[in-house]
Order: structure tokens, then C-alpha cells, then sequence
């Protein structure tokens, strides 16, 4: 998994930049900020997110990790791609979203072009207790003992919170409660 990238700008597009790496060109896909504060010949650190497709990798990139954090929790919304993702990232802050959630008002999502009443609906149930005061790892205080012994094992293998407490809220109701049949099933999340 491709955690970051550092590199010159050589081209800003809307909301894309190419970097150079090397002698080669990447291409990451930005919110529409931080393409706009781009500027060719700058060094750029980025975190990143890879998603992957039947039709293509596509590359997302961060100027911090609470960002990318926020993507990853967006993109486990039903109805939510990457690009919708980062069309909410480019609206509204972090910090916009999270008090849109604390306080209830699918409206602030819905004000995203490409966001109707019911997807902003849905981002909203999905955040709410993942992104409130103390953050995405609040969510952790939730779990059940044997899901914690899984989180645990995921981040040990380098996934973020993020996508450890994504990959334990897919397992089925009717998941055994063996930890390494857990750990196996969450690990089936990573490969789809």
C-alpha cells in the first residue's frame, strides 16, 4: 500500500496533481484546495490512499493524515465512491464535517454537488460516534473484547484505525468469535 508520496509538482490540474518521483510522473487526485495552492516546482508531501478497481488504480492524496482518515471512513458509505468522497472533502473541512455530525445536520452534506437528501443521509448515520470529540479512534470504545484483539492485529500489520475499525464493521452478525477467524474474515475486507 502506497502510505504517502513526496515529490515536485509538475503539473496542478483541478483536482489532480502530477508529481514527479523519479523519473516518474504519478498522478494524485486532491480536494480542490490543495490543487489550487499547488504550484509547479514545489516539493509536495501528500498522504495517500490507493484505490483499487477493476478498471484502474487511482491514487488519492492528503495534506494530512485526518484527512486521508476522513476519505476512508466516507468511502465506507454506501452509495459514496472516491470521487464523491473527495467532492465532500473539497466543500466542506474536517472540521465542517465533524460538526455537521455532532450536530446532526445532513443538510451540510447535502449542499455537495453530486450529494442528494438520501447519500447525505446516509454519510451522516455512517459518521456519527466515529468522528465526535475524540475522533475516529472513538468509535474503538465500542467494540466487542474479541473485535479489539482483531484491531489490534490489523494496525500490528500496518493498517491505520480507520481501516481496521471499516474492515471489523463488514464482518458478518453471525461471525464466529475465534479471533483468528475474525482476523481472517477482516483480512477478506483488504482484498476486495
Amino acid at each position: 500500500m502506497i502510505v504517502f508520496v513526496q515529490g515536485e509538482i509538475v503539473r496542478s490540474d483541478r483536482d489532480s496533481l502530477v508529481i514527479q518521483m523519479g523519473n516518474a510522473g504519478i498522478k494524485v487526485y486532491v480536494p480542490v484546495t490543495t490543487a489550487r495552492q499547488s504550484r509547479s516546482g514545489e516539493v509536495i508531501f501528500l498522504h495517500t490512499h490507493l484505490v483499487v478497481r477493476e478498471d484502474g488504480w487511482s491514487l488519492y492524496g492528503f495534506e494530512t493524515e485526518t484527512e486521508r482518515d476522513f476519505f476512508i471512513l466516507l468511502l465506507g458509505v454506501n452509495g459514496v465512491g472516491p470521487r464523491m468522497a473527495l467532492a465532500i472533502l473539497s466543500t466542506l473541512s474536517v472540521e465542517n464535517i465533524r460538526q455537521a455530525v455532532i450536530s446532526e445536520q445532513a443538510e451540510m452534506f447535502a449542499r455537495v454537488p453530486g450529494v442528494g437528501k438520501r447519500t447525505a443521509q446516509k454519510i451522516l448515520l455512517h459518521l456519527q460516534g466515529k468522528v465526535g470529540e475524540g475522533g475516529p479512534l472513538q468509535q474503538a470504545v465500542g467494540l466487542l473484547d474479541v473485535d479489539l484483539q482483531v484491531l489490534e492485529a490489523l494496525t500490528a500489520l500496518g493498517y491505520s484505525v480507520v481501516e481496521a475499525q471499516s474492515a471489523i464493521q463488514s464482518l458478518p452478525r453471525d461471525a464466529s468469535e475465534d479471533v483468528e477467524e475474525r482476523l481472517r474474515l477482516a483480512l477478506q475486507y483488504f482484498s476486495r
